[in-house]
């Protein structure tokens, strides 16, 4: 009989292939190295100031757009690009959002409704890291309901000219190229934008309270003229940035497992260390109940992960079933790290300890790329036949 394993109690790591396995402990091993030693400082002092050098290093290991063929992306399966995630996000949920934002949202746009000349000009470049993307969808004013965004592109002879402003941008500060979706008289298109073109600025949000080690920005678009050929013409309508959303917040899932696997470590690590009243924690009814429960939590959403992997790269995964995904893991993440702060007492909130980071972090990835109620509505109606949105 197989001995018990803490850190894999179902034995999930049977259900990985060799190339899984490969991928997963390259991913670990780069963020442990490069991530691990810094993130602490980097948080505490809110930026990401190694960005363009880790960015070019994720390209080194095909992490950047890792589950797209050709251009230069590795073709890795849905599940190892979960892995992938999974691996980051246990680092901080700003790397995780780096690459999950190049690859999941601004490369796949241009790789799957781009034209073959905006795909050539831009993917290689992003799958290498030499150039960063991000994704221009939210809004000021505009979060849960893109329909209602107010930034328009009209047409002048053979040019776009788009004006607007969007909000929360990931990368956009250190953008060569960003995705914007906008109005226009044939409905929402979206656009491929060059950083440097005249009218475009990117101005970074500061004060952050989470997500600290990450570039975050507002994108700033007046009068940007943009020729003909910039368009994505592979979509109209708003299934071009819903699908692109769906691809990202599969990463999520993943993504959120592992914020929660490290918290949930390093309250194991504590409780088998820390003594109170004469022998460890972790000794404790109530600590073992704590943990017991955070494991029961943790590996269920890594298999839920990995099956929704499985179905992704069988080709039947649907967006309903990535909400189910997304609203569970995440919200489970969240209640994983709150334990482990408890179990870490004070401790919980120093930056010696990742679980406080993660918390913070978990609270934005709750709700990006989908509020919690927004999910829930999606599964209501998958549920009922019955449209609540409205």
């Amino acid at each position: 009989m197989p001995s018990f394993v803490p850190t894999d109690p179902l034995g999930l790591d049977e259900l990985l292939s060799p190339e899984d396995l490969a991928v997963r402990d390259t991913v670990r091993g780069w963020a442990a190295d490069r991530v691990l030693p810094h993130i602490a400082e980097w948080y505490e002092s809110g930026e990401l100031p190694a960005i363009r050098e880790l960015a070019r290093e994720l390209g080194s290991i095909g992490a950047l757009g890792m589950s797209l063929e050709g251009y230069g992306c590795a073709g890795a399966s849905a599940v190892q690009y979960g892995l992938a995630c999974l691996e980051l996000e246990a680092a901080d949920s700003g790397i995780r959002s780096l690459v999950s934002v190049q690859g999941s949202l601004a490369m796949y746009a241009i790789w799957k409704y781009g034209s073959e000349e905006l795909k050539q000009r831009w993917l290689p470049g992003m799958a290498a890291g030499e150039l960063i993307g991000c994704f221009g969808l939210t809004e000021p004013d505009v979060g849960s309901d893109p329909a209602a965004m107010r930034t328009y592109a009209k047409r002048d002879g053979g040019d776009w000219v788009l004006n607007g402003r969007k909000m929360w941008i990931t990368n956009g500060s250190v953008a060569s190229v960003a995705v914007v979706w906008a109005q226009t008289d044939e409905g929402i298109r979206g656009f491929a934008v060059p950083t440097d073109t005249a009218g475009f600025s990117a101005p970074e949000i500061k004060h952050k309270w989470s997500l600290r080690a990450s570039v975050t920005s507002e994108l700033v678009l007046d009068d940007v003229r943009l020729p003909a050929d910039a368009v994505l013409p592979g979509v109209t309508g708003l299934k071009g940035p819903l699908g692109c959303l769906s691809h990202a917040r599969y990463g999520i899932i993943w993504g959120s497992m592992g914020a929660a696997r490290a918290s949930f470590e390093s309250a194991l690590d504590y409780a088998r260390t820390r003594e109170q009243f004469g022998k460890p924690i972790g000794g404790f009814q109530l600590t073992q109940a704590k943990l017991a429960d955070m494991a029961l939590e943790l590996h269920k959403g890594i298999l839920l992960a990995h099956h929704l992997g499985r179905r992704m790269d069988a080709g039947t995964l649907r967006p309903e079933q990535i909400s189910f995904g997304k609203l569970n893991n995440v919200r489970e993440a969240i209640e994983i790290c709150r334990t482990a702060r408890t179990i870490l007492g004070a401790n919980g909130i120093s930056l010696e300890y990742p679980v406080m980071r993660h918390a913070t972090n978990l609270e934005s990835v709750l709700t990006y790329e989908g509020t919690v109620e927004m999910h829930q509505l999606v599964l209501g109606k998958a549920l009922t036949g019955l449209d609540a949105f409205r």
